[in-house]
């Protein structure tokens, strides 16, 4: 994996990204485990945001996200209970901190307990919009593996600008937290046939976003 270095931008206080920090095997092992999350016992599936489907298809690990709130069973789709957040996720995600510079104490600290997993096909989009479902604001650490896509991030105040566009590309990690957390942001386009060979998806965009929800039970 990549460590952080000081030529890594930050696109803000808390906002860091580091290309390249999966390894293809790490990327490929990512896929493997995506495809056993989406046979169930909640399949995939297309949440609907004011009664229209996103063009993202989402499947939940330790708390089932469906706009705007977090339940333990998917009451939008089967009833089912969503699957554990992984350790190996948990993990995962505080060597991310740590090795996109955030301060030791907090990166040891941080304790995810969901993951959104959403799949792009070639046309899927996402609006610009704050993770804000939760009630806390630990930072919310974001994988991609596949095609690269553009990513929009933008403020804390409203959905236009100022805002940046960057290339995520398949094992690149983004982390934003502290002052960026509330940050709105979205993607505006999918590339597609820029996966890279041994990724384990030979089109499509799979993006993994750990977060912290803050609620019991």
């Amino acid at each position: 994996m990549i460590p952080f270095a000081p030529s890594v931008p930050e696109l803000g206080p808390g906002a860091r990204l580091v290309p390249g920090w999966l390894t293809l095997d790490q990327q490929a092992w990512i896929v493997r485990r995506f495809r056993s999350w989406a046979r169930g016992p909640v399949p995939i599936r297309a949440a609907k945001v004011r009664g229209h489907k996103m063009s993202v298809r989402t499947v939940c690990l330790g708390w089932h996200w469906q706009p705007y709130r977090y339940t333990r069973e998917a009451t939008d789709v089967n009833g089912a209970r969503v699957l554990p957040f992984p350790d190996w996720m948990g993990r995962l995600g505080r060597r991310a901190l740590r090795e996109a510079g955030y301060p030791e104490e907090e990166a040891a600290g941080y304790a995810p307990d969901t993951a959104l997993v959403n799949h792009y096909d070639d046309n899927a989009r996402m609006g610009m919009h704050q993770d804000k479902d939760e009630r806390s604001l630990a930072p919310v650490v974001s994988l991609s593996v596949g095609d690269a896509c553009t990513f929009r991030f933008g403020n804390t105040e409203n959905r236009g600008r100022p805002y940046t566009d960057l290339l995520l590309g398949s094992g690149d990690l983004f982390v934003f937290g502290g002052a960026s957390r509330l940050a709105y942001h979205g993607v505006t386009r999918v590339h597609p046939g820029t996966a890279p060979d041994g990724c384990g998806l030979d089109r499509g965009r799979i993006n993994i976003t750990m977060r912290v929800t803050g609620l019991d039970g």
